[in-house]
């Protein structure tokens, strides 16, 4: 007997009977508040997306790669673990239970988590694919948004045009491949093998070939891919180089007190800071969230140190501290890089076959998706939405509705904005606070650590009665 939860009818939206939230973009985070979302039987709910299907980073699926967070920061967990949605309810779904008892991992691969949260999309009967967002606008007389889109067809071509209505909007549109000013005449050259980390995949054969590989970006998918490329390639002709802005090959720092800057604390901390202090908060913190996790850099230096168990050292470059300041093409199938070192200030060149560029990502730009609602949108002194402490976009009194950002407010909310971790958190936060209720109640206590001083009690006016009942305030 199957254990998936049975799925409701659903209705289109009209301008007489809006949804109450429609979501665009269908992530883990926006699926995390679909399938939260689920059980409220009076919530009107639909969310959109213009993949034909759910796949999460499928270019960075490596063999063997895992997540950097446990099995419980699924979807629903943190803030559900009754939910029918669990990653352990997925297991059960598929028989898999028992195999994963006994394998005792607390972090899963990253394919298995790719694959649960494909079985969840595939279950919610409020997930709408292959739907592109063209244009949302406020109506002040119905008081709803409406949201335009075209329907693709599975060649990704329109097949129809259509409009449906919400009295509140979720943005989960993601994030998107950054490609530093450099190097995107390269990347966008399809002779020349210059290709982002999120397309590593589909490259690979086309990689493993190039007799000399030059990875760029010192965080986790560059470690993973110079390491499996490091392991697929014979001993003293490995034809490897690693290059980094940081100063070093950094581990990621995954004390437990260091994670409870991963919590809805210090996210409240954070979100109640000054925004100038924010500001300067974030990028000190990329060990937080942008290093390499422990057993990476362990498995990369173990495979190295094999390479020399027979004498020689292998042809292998991991250098630190460097960035590329120009990049041009040497024929018709080599790049050179222009390198700078930061920390000895010299320059020097180097040529290579291919280049991935493992150098992250950037939130995903909404000006064009709300060109029609840019009046509405309150923003601060560096010209980005502010974000409540409900995760909303503050508008303009007159929009009664309210416009949910996930994972687009890491200037306000911080380095867990992005992370697995808070996913069902924010999920359940926003549902309270679009219900008005607390369907899901969230803890008031989630770390040891104390961030910030007690703010000082305001003084109160104490009062006298004297002669007449006249009060004077008395300080």
């Amino acid at each position: 007997m199957s254990s998936t939860p049975e799925t409701p009818i659903t209705h289109p939206a009209t301008p007489d009977e809006p949804l109450d939230l429609a979501g665009i973009g269908i992530g883990p985070f926006n699926l995390s508040l679909a399938a939260l979302a689920h059980p409220l039987s009076h919530l009107r709910t639909a969310f959109y997306d213009q993949r034909p299907a759910f796949h999460w980073h499928p270019g960075l699926l490596i063999d063997g790669a895992t997540l950097q967070v446990p099995f419980l920061a699924d979807l629903v967990t943190l803030a559900d673990p009754a939910s029918p949605w669990t990653f352990l309810n997925y297991l059960k779904n598929r028989e898999r239970l028992f195999p994963f008892y006994f394998a005792e991992r607390f972090h899963i691969h990253r394919a298995e988590y790719d694959a649960y949260c494909r079985w969840v999309s595939e279950n919610l009967p409020v997930l709408h694919f292959g739907h592109q967002i063209d244009a949302v606008r406020w109506n002040p007389e119905r008081e709803t948004f409406e949201i335009d889109y075209t329907q693709l067809g599975t060649d990704g071509e329109a097949e129809a045009l259509g409009r449906t209505h919400a009295r509140n909007l979720v943005l989960g549109i993601g994030t998107t491949p950054h490609v530093p000013v450099p190097l995107r005449p390269l990347a966008d050259a399809p002779a020349v093998p210059v290709i982002h980390s999120a397309d590593y995949l589909d490259h690979r054969d086309r990689l493993l070939a190039a007799d000399h590989l030059t990875v760029i970006g010192a965080g986790q998918s560059g470690a993973e891919i110079f390491l499996d490329q490091l392991r697929a390639r014979p001993v003293g002709h490995e034809g490897l180089h690693w290059l980094a802005r940081t100063s070093a090959f950094a581990p990621m720092e995954y004390s437990k007190l260091g994670l409870e800057h991963f919590t809805p604390d210090y996210t409240r901390y954070f979100h109640g800071l000054p925004e100038r202090v924010r500001d300067t908060l974030v990028p000190a913190q990329w060990q937080l969230h942008k290093a390499i996790d422990h057993d990476t850099l362990a498995a990369i230096h173990d495979e190295l140190y094999r390479r020399t168990l027979h004498g020689g050292w292998p042809d292998a470059t991991l250098t630190p501290g460097v960035s590329v300041r120009t990049a041009g093409r040497v024929g018709t199938t080599k790049v050179e890089l222009h390198l700078d070192h930061t920390q000895q200030g010299t320059r020097s060149r180097l040529t290579t076959d291919a280049v991935v560029l493992a150098t992250g990502y950037r939130e995903r730009r909404m000006d064009t998706l709300l060109a029609a609602l840019d009046p509405y949108i309150r923003r601060d002194a560096a010209e980005r939405p502010r974000i409540d402490a409900h995760h909303r976009m503050v508008l303009d009194p007159t929009v009664t509705g309210a416009l949910y950002v996930q994972n687009a407010e890491t200037h306000t909310h911080g380095v867990g904005a992005p992370d697995l971790g808070l996913a069902a958190w924010r999920s359940a936060t926003i549902l309270n606070d679009l219900t008005d209720t607390t369907p899901y109640p969230l803890p008031t206590r989630t770390a040891f650590t104390t961030f910030g001083l007690p703010q000082p009690p305001t003084p109160h006016t104490r009062t006298i009665p004297t002669q007449g009942s006249t009060l004077v305030p008395r300080h």
